[in-house]
Parts: C-alpha cells; structure tokens; sequence
C-alpha cells in the first residue's frame, strides 16, 4: 500500500513540475496605460477646494449639515468624471450649507418653561 503511495505521490509531483514551465517562453503581456484622467476647471477647482475646506471646518466644530456632506460628495465625483459644471453647482452648495450651519449655531438656545 505505501509502495503505491509512493508512486501516486511521485507521479503526481513529476507532472506538476511539468507544467511549472508552461509560461516562461511567452513574452510578457503588453502594459496598458491608463487613460488619461479628466480634468476640471481651474474655477471648479478653486470651488472644490473651497467646499473641501469649509466641510473640514463645519465637521470640526459638529456643525455639518448632511446636505453640505452629501452635496461635497457629488461634487467630488463629478470631478473625477471631468464635469466642471457640476463641480462648481454642487462645491457652491456646500459652501452655502456649511455657512447656514455655522449661523444656526450662533442661533440663542430656546428655553420653554421658567
């Protein structure tokens, strides 16, 4: 029964080792570029950046509105898709929740009551 095991096994490693070389004569595979990232305008960007930082400061001071987040995200995406337009629609929107974010904390607290 070993000495059968043993064959099996020998067997079965000689013909693994045989094909270990099946790949190394094939030249290798042509390297693919990545296509060119699109690119925004310069006053997308600038607004971009402008939104970026003003959602850094909301969320620092726990002031973010989820429409301001949300806002920064789609305009961020539209980026990375070459839609300037909508960059600087979405990245003004943004900015303009962060701002009425900030002011509603300044709002007077309401007391009910005594």
């Amino acid at each position: 029964m070993s000495k059968v095991l043993l064959a099996l096994t020998s067997a079965a490693l000689l013909g693994l080792s045989g094909c270990s070389g099946l790949y190394v004569n094939q030249p290798p595979a042509a390297k693919t570029t990545d296509p060119a990232k699109p690119t925004i305008s310069a006053e997308a960007q600038a607004a971009l950046s402008a939104a970026q930082a003003d959602v850094k400061s909301a969320k620092s001071k726990n002031v973010l509105w989820t429409t301001s987040e949300n806002a920064l995200k789609a305009a961020e995406e539209a980026a990375a898709k070459g839609d300037s337009a909508t960059v600087i629609k979405q990245s003004k929107l943004a900015s303009d929740h962060v701002q009425k974010a900030m002011a509603q904390a300044n709002y007077p607290t309401l007391k009910i009551g005594d």
